[in-house]
């Protein structure tokens, strides 16, 4: 349903191409979907949100592959985008599911990036399988999406000078929210165990921002957790909430004396794996229907043949032909561009961050310094008096 634009204007094809300023529109309405999608995926809290508006951008990537006349290529994105996306979005819904009974059924909490982190050890298959489809939709060699994304780069740059640097910015920006989703699911700490979860908005003793800066509130008297004592056993229970299917279900604690035993994520069973491991082949292999370098180079090119009877009207027919040396140089430079997008989100988001924010390496700085003035001014001192 979402690719049903698309599909029509790659259908329609040959009636747009006839008209010029027809395929300008489309290219400019791609152009400004594919950076509008990117810049609203860098501020978002909802692991869904994000990667709906990637889908946006990338979308965005496909109708300007179309209104540049880069047939072949945008239904070569379409494809390999299509089982990268559907990877993630198999494997947010896996990330949410092992959220769900800690935070309870509630898309505000079980989505929320900002409650999770640390899941690595908790969901390592879900984490593999997340870090391969991020790493493809970023451009990374040798996933699916590195293929088609660096043909649309390099025609764009060659169509207009303007749009290219817009597509290779944007990738730039597609790498950055990308990982930064990463990150902030499976990289640091649980941070699900530092907020409350009663209905009071402001009743978060300890709350923690998406920045990673904590926001310490008074306590609230008013709390939605009933307390039974069994054998000097004390169990909270949640509030149930109303019209939820799952109020049977409720989220609670054992305190027993001193002694804290939270819930923590988990594994799902092989439902949920199973397509996520055959997910993960195609994103890692199914770039190969598309790779073509010159007639003389060795490279399967299925995608082409199966265009064959559409190739009379491609304007990219004549000079399809891509060899190893540009096809390596378009790849250096769109590589180089997704690796700085992920090593910014890893100095912002990583645990690079978590080292620098921790407030114990400064102050043994600042002590240091201030130590070391101190006994110049205890020297000074002793030296005059």
């Amino acid at each position: 349903m979402v690719a049903a634009g698309i599909f029509l204007i790659a259908r329609l094809f040959p009636l747009f191409i006839i008209i010029p300023y027809i395929m300008h529109i489309i290219s400019s309405i791609g152009i400004v979907t594919l950076f509008l999608g990117a810049t609203l995926a860098l501020a978002q809290k909802d692991i869904k949100r994000s990667l709906a508006y990637s889908t946006m951008s990338q979308l965005g990537y496909i109708i300007l592959a179309l209104g540049i006349g880069s047939y072949r290529t945008a239904l070569f994105h379409l494809i390999t985008h299509a089982y990268s996306k559907a990877l993630l979005f198999l494997g947010a819904g896996s990330i949410i599911h092992s959220i769900e009974p800690i935070v309870g059924y509630s898309p505000d909490k079980s989505q929320n990036l900002v409650l999770m982190g640390g899941l690595t050890k908790y969901i390592p298959i879900t984490r593999t399988t997340f870090l391969l489809g991020t790493l493809s939709l970023c451009g990374i060699p040798p996933l699916a999406c590195f293929w088609s994304k660096d043909e649309i780069l390099s025609d764009s740059w060659l169509y207009s000078t303007t749009f290219g640097i817009i597509a290779y910015f944007t990738a730039g920006l597609t790498a950055f929210y990308m990982f930064r989703v990463y990150l902030l699911t499976f990289d640091g700490y649980l941070r699900v165990h530092f907020q409350d979860y009663s209905n009071s908005k402001t009743s978060s003793s300890s709350s923690i921002t998406l920045w990673g800066k904590n926001t310490s509130n008074r306590s609230n008297s008013n709390t939605n957790l009933s307390i039974s004592t069994i054998n000097k056993k004390v169990f909270f229970f949640s509030k149930k909430k109303k019209n939820s299917v799952r109020n049977k279900i409720w989220d609670f604690h054992f305190y027993f004396g001193k002694k804290y035993t939270p819930k923590y994520p988990h594994e799902l069973d092989n439902t949920m794996l199973f397509p996520l491991l055959i997910l993960v082949i195609f994103t890692m292999f199914i770039g190969v229907i598309g790779i073509h370098f010159d007639e003389n180079a060795i490279g399967p090119d299925l995608l082409s043949k199966w265009l064959t009877s559409s190739k009379t009207f491609l304007v990219e027919n004549s000079n399809f032909c891509l060899n190893s040396y540009t096809f390596l140089q378009n790849a250096i430079l769109s590589i180089s561009i997704a690796t700085a997008g992920l090593c910014i989100a890893y100095i912002f988001y990583g645990s690079v961050h978590s080292f620098f924010y921790n407030f114990s390496f400064f102050n043994s700085f600042f002590n240091l310094k201030r130590n070391f003035k101190r006994r110049i001014l205890d020297q000074i001192q002793s030296t005059i008096y």
